[in-house]
């Protein structure tokens, strides 16, 4: 994908998921939302693990694996189903996409530009803080023109 179509791709995906307004609402219970609904509509084990198709030690092994976070999706689509839920799964950024491409640029230009203020302050050569102002915000832009999967190559 072309730097442009990427950029269009964050902005469309972040749009999307701004209508999941607060996510923090949607924290998963501490004893997970199959267990959850199954007792809020007072429906047993037993009940659920018939509208499944599977043995009731079954429910308690996968409200269970929810609860620790090790559920696969498949198994909560089959329980959303049985309990006439939808299984909404998405991955929300904490910031916008653009912020977080923004941030990564700024510390990839400052860790460039670290090693030639460090030469040239050694030669007694330092540049005035606006000049590597400047630099920093013309590199920044640069890096987020062509950011590519290259943004993502060294660790944090």
């Amino acid at each position: 994908m072309r730097p442009p179509d990427r950029a269009s791709a964050r902005r469309q995906l972040d749009k999307r998921l701004s209508a999941l307004g607060n996510i923090e609402a949607l924290t998963r219970p501490p004893r997970g939302w199959v267990k959850a609904i199954r007792e809020a509509l007072g429906m047993t084990s037993a009940q659920l693990a018939k509208r499944i198709g599977v043995s009731q030690p079954r429910v308690f092994t996968l409200e269970q694996a929810e609860a620790r976070g090790a559920v696969t999706i498949e198994s909560l689509e089959r329980a959303a189903r049985a309990l006439d839920c939808h299984l909404v799964y998405a991955l929300v950024p904490r910031q916008p996409l653009d912020a977080l491409i923004e941030a990564r640029a700024l510390h990839l230009a400052n860790k460039r530009l670290a090693a030639t203020r460090h030469t040239m302050a050694l030669e007694a050569q330092g540049v005035e803080k606006s000049d590597e102002s400047e630099q920093l915000k013309r590199l920044v832009r640069q890096i987020v023109e062509k950011a590519g999967s290259e943004l993502w190559e060294e660790a944090p």
